[in-house]
């Protein structure tokens, strides 16, 4: 017999599910929250859903194995829905990393705050837009809603088919770079064309430095591309992330 009463443990299966959320997903796992902060917001979720998400379903106080399973089952489906929710921000992310070492900006890079990595100046500046989009969109209810739903698919004291799982973490780390060059397409374009015509100028005039001239060039084309492209990214976030996170509902229920 397992020491705690079946709420306790319904508790800490929910908790295992939710904190997924607090690893991948967008707003959630911002490096800018501190760690206790998730760490109080994780429980106070989890503690608000058990009674929700638990009824009618009863972890096993008797097997160790099998409620070790469950844990396990619980976090890797938490994991594999917030890769598919944060496959938005990695892919702007990507896309605009992209974008920084075709223009140069590269050279430049240093920490970005929200994700605590080695990021160029677009990097952070498609960052910094991505998170107030879902802030200001109310992402995290979306999110919020999304673990809800994963238990009406995949309860709290039944196991999915481990080709599900895989499936949907697949899904979502494949989005990344799908949503990443969609976002960021039309500024690449124009730093394709641009060095296109640095070629030609290249070719047609040897006597021109083109580093010299195409650098400036690059980098006014590239800013002014991305000024025009940013109010399209930000129009396209939301809906971005409840495309990506129904579509791994549905790769779940399906396998």
């Amino acid at each position: 017999m397992i020491p705690g009463t079946p709420d306790l443990l319904a508790f800490v299966l929910v908790a295992s599910r939710v904190g997924g959320l607090f690893v991948f997903a967008p707003i959630f796992s911002s490096h800018m929250i501190p760690p206790r902060t998730r760490l109080v917001i994780a429980a106070a979720l989890s503690l608000a859903l058990t009674p929700l998400v638990a009824k009618g379903h009863t972890p096993p106080t008797d097997d160790v194995l099998e409620l070790a399973g469950l844990i396990v089952k619980e976090m890797l489906v938490g994991l594999a829905l917030a890769l598919a929710a944060g496959a938005v921000a990695y892919g702007i992310q990507a896309g605009a990393s992209l974008i920084d070492t075709i223009i140069g900006f590269s050279f430049a890079s240093t920490i970005d705050p929200i994700t605590n990595l080695q990021n160029a100046v677009l990097g952070q500046l498609y960052a910094i837009l991505v998170a107030t989009v879902l802030l200001a969109t109310g992402a995290d209810k979306i999110l919020i809603w999304a673990i809800v739903d994963s238990y009406r698919i995949v309860p709290l004291d039944a196991f999915p088919t481990v080709h599900a799982v895989v499936a949907t973490a697949l899904s979502g780390f494949l989005g990344i770079f799908a949503i990443g060059l969609a976002l960021v397409a039309p500024v690449l374009i124009a730093l394709i064309v641009v060095d296109g015509a640095l070629a030609l100028v290249a070719r047609a005039v040897p006597q021109v430095n083109v580093f010299f001239v195409g650098l400036p060039a690059k980098i006014l084309i590239g800013l002014a591309t991305v000024s025009a492209s940013l109010p399209f990214v930000a129009g396209r976030v939301e809906g971005l992330l409840e495309q990506s996170v129904q579509s791994a509902l549905i790769t779940l229920a399906h396998g």
